[in-house]
């Protein structure tokens, strides 16, 4: 396979200082922050060819990041953990001999009880749990080799990582030395879980299941052929937004945005674009910012913004030197108003570089 086509199937799984043009945010009765003054890009530091995979905001000097670097070389292909302290990147420790590969979701049930998922170089699923001072492996009884896991989400006393097994979605659910693993009876993967709620597709459709009475079933959702989700993002048990793409053929492919209303799910219209939607965040409060990729504007960092049924996209500005930006997670800081978004850029000679964004808050007030 040539350096060419593995980014191209990198992609398939799977931003610079930027000026963004003005946009007015929706009305509101009370003052909220929103979240268009692009701040300075910069780098978690990453070796070269370095992407970040997922993104998590505690506080202003409490951020943290995964991704892999060196993804072309088989021999120093490794995960990484980087953590923001407010002032710099800096990689943590992962004190294991095994190492990690490709490190892909982050959650936090504490500042000091933050847990990775990914892939292991020894061909099982890889869970780290740390904190600032170093990441440890956790090995689950239960996962096999081949085992692939995506997505994580965690609570205090109770973690749960998703993903596929034989063509399956699998569930890991635990903490400490005791942990379930439950392949599901749907066919395809789970690449996203967060509240009781985890999202794949099936191969061919869109694929949602939530945790009730129990156990994991899979929710009615509307027909869409061809369609996958990769993320989800909820508020309550009443509200959450979930986003992936439609596969039309070969390079064409559509964004999709399905909405829970604690009754049903349903199909957001969103603007005509070919973009394909990676990351989705919330205030929790009914906003929504959505991550991607745009190939018709590959050099420009891609964002849309999403409020009441209403989405707007907002465009960052080309860099010289890069030939696309991926967006491929989005954190919102809660209580700051601030984002962050965590990606990479490739330059023409398909080399690239972990890319992370700030969005700096902006306070409008509501016109009656």
């Amino acid at each position: 396979m040539t350096r060419r086509s593995q980014r191209r199937a990198l992609s398939v799984l799977l931003a610079t200082s930027v000026a963004l043009p003005q946009v007015t945010p929706a009305a509101h009765a009370e003052p909220r922050p929103a979240a268009e003054a692009w701040q300075k890009s910069t780098s978690a530091r990453l070796d070269a060819d370095g992407s970040l995979s997922d993104v998590l905001a505690v506080s202003p000097g409490d951020v943290w990041a995964v991704g892999q670097q060196e993804i072309w070389d088989v021999w120093k292909n490794r995960g990484t953990i980087r953590h923001w302290n407010g002032s710099s990147w800096n990689e943590v420790a992962v004190r294991d001999a095994t190492a990690a590969g490709n490190l892909r979701g982050l959650a936090a049930a504490g500042a000091s009880d933050v847990w990775a998922v990914g892939d292991g170089h020894d061909g099982l699923p890889y869970l780290a749990h740390g904190d600032v001072t170093g990441f440890d492996r956790v090995r689950p009884q239960g996962l096999h080799a081949g085992d692939w896991l995506g997505g994580i989400d965690a609570k205090p006393g109770r973690v749960v990582a998703v993903g596929s097994r034989e063509k399956s979605g699998l569930v890991l659910t635990g903490q400490g030395n005791t942990w379930t693993v439950q392949q599901t009876k749907e066919k395809g993967a789970l690449y996203a879980v967060a509240s009781g709620f985890a999202v794949g597709d099936t191969g061919g459709a869109p694929l949602i299941m939530h945790y009730t009475s129990g156990a994991w079933k899979s929710m009615s959702v509307p027909a869409v052929p061809g369609g996958y989700l990769r993320d989800i993002q909820v508020d309550s048990s009443k509200r959450a937004v979930a986003v992936g793409g439609v596969y039309h053929g070969p390079g064409e492919i559509s964004p999709l945005v399905l909405t829970w209303n604690g009754k049903r799910w349903q199909r957001l219209a969103i603007p005509a674009t070919g973009a394909r939607l990676y990351g989705v965040t919330g205030d929790g409060k009914g906003r929504y910012w959505m991550t991607g990729y745009d190939p018709e504007q590959a050099a420009q960092p891609f964002v849309m913004r999403c409020e009441k049924d209403a989405c707007q996209i907002i465009r960052g500005a080309a860099e010289k030197g890069r030939s696309s930006v991926r967006l491929q997670a989005v954190a919102y800081l809660a209580g700051k108003g601030a984002l962050w978004a965590v990606g990479h850029a490739v330059d023409a000679a398909d080399r690239y570089t972990d890319v992370v964004e700030s969005f700096a808050p902006r306070t409008t007030t509501a016109k009656s």
